[in-house]
């Protein structure tokens, strides 16, 4: 066993390899590792009017930070003689530029130009630079090998291998993906290593095994659950003496910290189901003391709403059933009649998963609320023997009306499924694939034929002859090791999950048939992408998965280049339930959103966050929030200033808005100012804190680099950091005051505090304070570089606002950077300007916006 394992791994490592050498003699211009230097600009500048204007607005305006004497920034201005050499000299010039137009440069407290000074220099820089953009190819279009990176590779096996992906995640054991930029789709960053290439190959066992056994429909069987409820060994020393085991009871919330009756394993079934499939679940159950006689705010329930049951799966292998474990998604939810009732529900089950119980909406932290309930109401409990943890609980559940659910019995029944042969069969097996399971046999030929088709929908093209062959040679060494014809077969579909035309996207160079090779100069001018490179290029920005049936035709009859049509394809694909997948990957990116929770909150001040889980509220919020701004085609100027958002009931109350009935999100209206769009968002605010406390500066730098795209120098290595906020005789504002004393500083922290101060009155997740605490009230009044002064949030988001184009340039940046896959360059600077000019043309519509993405050159080329 462990020498066929060990021959397989050589064998597919061999695929690998010598796949990657084909990949690389196919593709080899990808490869190539100088990059194509840019050409001198060919017509020399005029000096005359550098000399008569621009040169003395430089040294009059801006040499006095950036000259001879001084370098902010490590800027140095008095040099230009006018000439754009290189996109180092071309970043300087636009940076002028940009804080021109901005009217950042110069600082409001030095001498300012004329305005007709300053419309001069910006025509004069505004016409140099363009021409340098059309006398100089850019070396933004050579096209970098890219790698699957996690998201999309669970993806892409979910839909080649149709597999139901509730619970499985082939990438559980892969090392997390590195980011550039809070990118995490960077060709540059996601490499290869031996031990990911051993987890791709075990990903690739399990996901064949997964799609292609049991061969035979499984049959039905029943199991039948009335007693015997264990659950934990803290609260079964009373369940002992109080219910006999006769019903499972639930107490706590799935956010607690030391859990007490927040899981109802049966852990009579603890292995769990035999096959994966869908089951049938009935069980009689009761919300009991939904109506009780303790303060709703000492508990944190709602008398008035209903309690809640909830299913989740859970694995004995991997851990303690009582308690949390990494993969448990809601399968399934229930509100509960006060009365002993029975419910139905079907949920899918993973093979070795077994079903959970939870309470939806219940108490939070059961174990320190038994002494808490005794010492509040006392008259109500018997006189306590001995203090003590024991005694507590005993007295708290025998005696107490605590609200809780009971479940009676459970009938599980399964597995069923929608159609025999499975979607991940017939995906392997393709139309033979009843005959082939019922013989286990499958000749050369259909190896061949369905080689072909798998390889064709896993590489995203056609294969090669020779990619089949070697494939087939897998099978052959397998078999003549005594795998079995379909084995041998698994196999080799295993190790097509491990080439690398499937772990990295086929971004080729759009050539002649035959054509090997690219000459140099094509790639510095820039070469359009294949029809099929260009669907999975669609496919992995809209969906992080591979190109349907739909989109494969299209490219392979080249329909695909035709702006109409692939204009259509967006509207389609994000009209799909697919593209849910970009809404998340891309706010994980843009807002860092996928850091929510990596500091989590302190439970002592914020017990709400875990009681109501606040954090998968918040990321629902904003999930839900730029959906609807997608869907309905709105102003992305909702994401500086809006009034709606859409909010549960919990994230109401934080709010302070008028709660929704019922526990599901809907869209509400905003009156108060302070929360209308991003920087009013809960998620924005929690993951730009760190848990404990907040920082003008994180929160400030946080803004400059996510919503206005100038992201600040680092900081100097000789400047001491700031110390935490201590809340204590001198404010966070006294302590940057004093920062900003230092002369490196200063820049830099003109424009970072500002921003960060407007969010002071938020705390670490997201609550509206007017006080640190009873201390000092809380100072959220700024000026920008600009001059232009705010009050508060409310203030500096109307500025904002008015600077909807700067905004749009950071997210039309973003966007174009997440759909390629690669950092912008400088020479990317004409496309994004010719987005923004078309954009505002579209009022600055989001979906618009991402049209125009789709449609641009940079999209497109490589």
């Amino acid at each position: 066993m462990m020498y066929g394992f060990f021959t397989r791994s050589l064998l597919i490592s061999f695929v690998f390899v010598a796949g990657a050498v084909a990949f690389g003699l196919c593709y080899g211009p990808r490869l190539i590792g100088d990059e194509p230097q840019s050409k001198p600009a060919k017509t020399p500048v005029p000096p005359r009017e550098f000399v008569a204007a621009v040169k003395p607005f430089l040294n009059s305006y801006c040499a006095g930070c950036h000259g001879a004497k001084k370098q902010k920034s490590d800027r140095r201005f008095d040099r230009f003689d006018g000439e754009i050499r290189d996109e180092s000299a071309l970043v300087d010039y636009q940076d002028i530029l940009d804080q021109l137009n901005l009217s950042e440069m110069p600082p409001t407290d030095a001498r300012q130009p004329s305005n007709d000074q300053r419309r001069k220099i910006i025509s004069w820089l505004t016409t140099r630079i363009a021409r340098y953009h059309r006398e100089n190819h850019p070396t933004a279009r050579q096209t970098v090998l890219r790698r699957l990176n996690a998201r999309e590779y669970r993806n892409t096996v979910r839909d080649l291998l149709k597999l139901n992906a509730t619970m499985y995640d082939p990438t559980a054991s892969f090392p997390k993906d590195q980011t550039d930029e809070n990118l995490d789709n960077v060709g540059e960053t996601l490499v290869m290593s031996g031990y990911l290439l051993a987890q791709h190959l075990d990903a690739a066992e399990k996901s064949i095994d997964k799609a292609l056994y049991p061969l035979k429909q499984p049959p039905v069987q029943k199991w039948t659950f009335r007693d015997g409820f264990r659950q934990q060994p803290e609260i079964d020393q009373v369940h002992r003496k109080t219910n006999l085991f006769k019903h499972m009871t639930l107490y706590d919330v799935v956010g607690a910290d030391k859990h007490e009756g927040a899981y109802g394993p049966i852990l009579a079934f603890k292995q769990g189901v035999p096959f994966d499939g869908f089951y049938n679940i009935r069980l009689k159950a009761q919300a009991v003391n939904r109506l009780h006689p303790y303060a709703p705010k000492f508990l944190g329930t709602d008398p008035d709403e209903p309690l809640r049951l909830g299913i989740v799966p859970g694995d004995h292998s991997v851990g303690q059933l009582h308690k949390p474990q990494p993969i448990e998604p809601l399968l399934a939810e229930i509100e509960l009649a006060d009365e002993a009732k029975w419910y139905s529900i079907r949920v899918w089950l993973d093979a070795g998963y077994t079903p959970r119980f939870t309470f939806r909406n219940g108490l939070m932290d059961a174990r320190t609320l038994w002494s808490r309930l005794l010492r509040k109401y006392p008259d109500q409990f018997p006189k306590r023997k001995r203090p003590g943890i024991v005694e507590a609980r005993y007295n708290a559940i025998a005696f107490g009306k605590l609200p809780q659910i009971h479940i009676h019995e459970i009938k599980i029944e399964g597995p069923f499924y929608d159609d025999w042969p499975t979607a991940g069969q017939r995906a392997l097996l393709g139309d033979d694939c009843e005959q082939i399971l019922t013989s286990g046999d499958l000749t050369e030929q259909q190896i061949r034929t369905l080689f072909r088709r798998f390889m064709s929908r896993a590489f995203r093209r056609e294969p090669q002859a020779e990619e089949i062959n070697r494939i087939e040679r897998v099978v052959t060494t397998r078999r003549k090791q005594g795998r079995s014809p379909l084995q041998a077969y698994a196999d080799g579909l295993k190790a097509i999950l491990c080439s690398p035309a499937f772990l990295y996207l086929e971004e080729s160079l759009y050539l002649d048939e035959g054509t090997q090779a690219v000459k140099p100069e094509d790639i510095r001018n820039g070469v359009e992408l294949s029809s099929t490179a260009l669907a999975s290029r669609l496919s992995y920005f809209l969906w992080s998965s591979m190109p349907d049936e739909t989109l494969r035709k299209l490219a392979d009859d080249e329909s695909l280049q035709d702006p109409k049509v692939l204009a259509a394809q967006v509207d389609r694909m994000l009209k799909d339930e697919k593209s849910a997948a970009f809404v998340d990957g891309f706010l994980d990116s843009w807002l860092n959103l996928r850091d929510l929770g990596a500091t989590p909150a302190d439970r002592n001040q914020f017990r709400a966050f875990y009681h109501y889980d606040l954090g998968t509220a918040m990321r629902q919020e904003t999930h839900m929030f730029t959906r609807y701004l997608i869907d309905e085609n709105l102003s992305l100027s909702n994401f500086l200033d809006s009034d709606f958002t859409f909010v549960n009931r919990r994230l109401a109350e934080m709010y302070g808005v008028s709660a929704p009935k019922g526990y599901e999100f809907q869209r509400v209206e905003l009156k108060d100012g302070r929360r209308g769009g991003l920087l009013g968002q809960a998620s924005v605010l929690t993951v730009t804190a760190n848990g404990i406390d907040t920082s003008p500066v994180v929160r400030g730098v946080w803004m400059l680099e996510n919503i206005l795209g100038a992201p600040p120098s680092p900081p100097p290595p000789d400047v001491e950091p700031l110390d935490p906020d201590i809340r204590g005789a001198k404010s966070i504002r006294d302590q940057l005051k004093k920062h900003r004393e230092t002369p490196t500083c200063f820049d830099c922290h003109r424009k970072i505090d500002p921003l960060g101060f407007a969010l002071e009155n938020f705390d670490p997740i997201g609550r509206w304070r007017d006080n640190y605490g009873r201390q000092k009230k809380i100072d959220a009044s700024g000026e920008m570089p600009s001059g232009e002064r705010f009050e508060d949030i409310v203030g500096l988001k109307q500025i904002l606002v008015k600077r909807r184009h700067q905004f749009a340039r950071a997210l039309a940046e973003t966007l174009l950077a997440y759909s390629t896959g690669r950092r912008l360059s400088p020479a990317d600077r004409p496309h994004v300007d010719q987005i923004l000019k078309e954009l505002r043309a579209h009022e600055y519509r989001l979906r618009d916006l991402v049209h125009l993405v789709v449609l641009s050159e940079p999209f497109q080329w490589k």
